[in-house]
Formats: C-alpha cells, structure tokens, sequence
C-alpha cells in the first residue's frame, strides 16, 4: 500500500532530523542565504513527500472504521512540518520538540496498526 511506504519513508526522515535536532546548535543567523538555501534543498524533498503522505491518510481514514480520525491527519501533517523547520533552526525547547516527534509517530502507529486489520 502506498501510504504504508510513504509512513516508513517519513519515519525514516523523521529519526534523522531528531538526530540532527540533537546535535547541531541554533544557527547564528536564521536569515544566512546560505543556510536557508541548505535548509530548503534538503526539505523540500520531505515537503513533498508529507503532501503525498497527507492525502494517501486522509483518504485512509474518511468513511472507515479506524482509530485515527480525519482532525489528527491533519494535525498530524502540521506538526511533521513543524519538526521539519525546528529540526534546522533549533528554535523550540527539547522537551517541545519531542512530544511533536511523539505525536506524530503515534499516529503512525495506529495507521499501521488500522491497516494491518483490515
């Protein structure tokens, strides 16, 4: 199913940028071309590939009897960009950055799980 290899992609993505949340510093100028440029090329990829993910969930979840609703989907794909951009800029608190990468691999738990038993 595709929106099962879009999940693992993005899990894949997402333990990487903790890991680089984890061990790089706050830039010393969020506004450097240079970094925003470094930022975006290795980004937009991910953007993309959450927008693809985005509408695969939500046409999962609409009109079936699963445990993830149409509301989390979408709160699920603003904290995956959120985790995106804190990754790079190191702008929130660890403990911040945590529960929002938490949350969204919980919900991919439980599509997995969802799709698992249909």
């Amino acid at each position: 199913m595709l929106l099962l290899t879009y999940i693992e992609e993005l899990e894949k993505e997402l333990v990487r940028l903790k890991e680089y949340y984890l061990t790089h510093e706050r830039p010393e100028n969020k506004r450097d071309p240079e970094f925003f440029a470094f930022v975006k090329e290795n980004t937009e990829p991910v953007f993309e590939t959450v927008d693809q993910w985005y509408g695969e969930a939500l046409n999962f979840v609409k009109d079936r009897d699963v445990h993830v609703h149409p509301q989390q989907i979408e709160s699920t794909e603003e904290n995956i960009k959120l985790l995106l951009l804190h990754s790079y800029y190191v702008d929130v608190k660890r403990k911040r950055y945590m529960e929002l990468h938490q949350s969204v691999m919980y919900v991919f738990d439980l599509l997995k799980n969802d799709m698992d038993n249909l």
